[in-house]
Formats: structure tokens, sequence, C-alpha cells
């Protein structure tokens, strides 16, 4: 399959990429990840349509045009899919995403990306110039370590319930007034000047999770235009949590 130009915009949801194969209402421990892998060489990625570390991978996927399957870990339903004994084999930390792809599997979003840029490196996620690369793994990094992980849901299971909202908020501002504050030297069109980058990958998801959390993002116009012109591209809306599988009918889109 074909990836498209990185800033086309989204024609058709159908038709482009094949990113989903799981359908009905068989769960996914019934097939099972070994009996998958002997139907298909496609990569399999364990996902949740919520989870903004899924949706950083998905984003990676449709923007190198790599066909896949998905398998739905709902990190809710049954006290979380994630803590199953299979899951548990499949990826020792339980948690999403996944990726089962070329006989390895791998967790930790950046580690995935990272690995797909190395292996399929057309288009480029991580620009050739080291200074720019830092810049990108800089924007990464606070995002994914410094800002997502506190926010998260096993975090927000150790809060009573009345302090999750403001705990979550004062996580995501925190984060995001450096953000700004880099972005201000480093964006151009996007994260750093005008290509997409593993940056952008993770900023979208999280400012859907501030967005989740009714964060104010007035004081945020870098980080609120940056992420506008990439939600216009197709394959950050093709990968969106609106259009998962494992989507309820209530928020697909």
């Amino acid at each position: 399959m074909q990836a498209g130009k990185v800033g086309e915009p989204l024609l058709q949801l159908e038709g482009r990429w094949n990113i989903s194969a799981v359908t009905g209402n068989i769960p996914w421990e019934s097939k099972g990840p070994i009996g998958i892998m002997a139907e298909s060489a496609k990569p399999i990625l364990y996902s949740y349509f919520r989870s903004s570390c899924s949706w950083r991978v998905r984003i990676a996927l449709a923007l190198k045009g790599i066909d896949y399957e998905t398998i739905p870990i709902n990190l809710i339903k049954d006290g979380g899919q994630q803590f199953s004994a299979e899951f548990q084999a499949l990826n020792p930390m339980r948690q999403v995403p996944a990726l089962k792809i070329d006989g390895i599997t791998i967790g930790q979003s950046l580690a995935i990306i990272e690995y797909l840029e190395e292996t399929r490196p057309t288009p480029r996620l991580l620009p050739q110039d080291p200074k720019k690369r830092a810049s990108v793994r800089m924007i990464s990094d606070l995002i994914t370590g410094g800002i997502q992980p506190l926010q998260n849901l096993s975090v927000l299971k150790q809060l009573s319930q009345e302090n999750q909202l403001t705990w979550a908020q004062n996580a995501i501002c925190s984060g995001f007034n450096a953000l700004e504050q880099i972005l201000q030297s480093t964006a151009g069109k996007y994260c750093v000047e005008d290509e997409v980058s593993m940056a952008d990958l993770c900023l979208v998801p999280q400012v859907a999770n501030a967005e989740r959390f009714k964060v104010d993002l007035t004081p945020y116009p870098t980080i609120s235009r940056i992420n506008k012109t990439l939600l216009a591209l197709e394959a950050f809306q093709l990968s969106h949590p609106c259009r998962q599988p494992d989507t309820p009918p209530e928020l697909r889109a």
C-alpha cells in the first residue's frame, strides 16, 4: 500500500488504508496473538481507542503507509484487559500499545516509532540534522515522560475521584507552560520547523487529553495552532480515537 504525502488533507475514510481488521464481538483473548500471527503476516497493534500512547503509534503507521491489524485492549472493561495473563505475557508492563512486527514484539510508543523509523524510513519522522533531531526528541520526551504519565489512568486511580480533575489539569498545565515556550523557538508549521516529526505525533494526542480534562488552552497559542494544522492531515484523522474498531458507537465520527 502506498502512503499519502505528508500534509495531504483527508479525502476519504475508507479504501486508502486497511488499518483495522478486528470485527464482531469475539474477545481478543479467544483468538490469541499466536493464532492471529499464523493467519496473517501483517503487523498487529494492541491498542485502546482512547490511549494517547496508542494514538501516537497509529499516526506513525498511517504516515508510513503500513497496513496492520488492530487488537483492541479495553483498559476499563473486566478490570482492565491489560492485566490478563495472556497480555502480560505479551507485554510485562501491562500497557498499550504493543506492536508485533518483523517477528518481534515492541512495547512503549517511542520505541515503536523509532523502530518504524529505522526500518521504514519514508517519510522520515526524525530530521536528518542532528540539532533538529535533538529538538524532536526533547519535545517528544517532555510530553511522553513529563506530562502524559502524570495524568494517566493508573495515576488518577490512586487519587480520590474529587481530586482527579484538578490533578490532571495541573499536570498538563505545568508541562504545557514549558512546551509552549520551547515551541516558540522550534516551531514552523509544525513542532520543529515545517516537517511532520515524532514530536507532532506526541503533541496531538496530548492536546486531546487536555481537552478531555477541560484545560483552558488560551495561554498556549503555539500549541493550539500546531494541533489544528496537524488535525487537518489525513494520517491524524484516520488514526483518531473516534475512528477505531473499538470506539463506542456514541463516540464514533
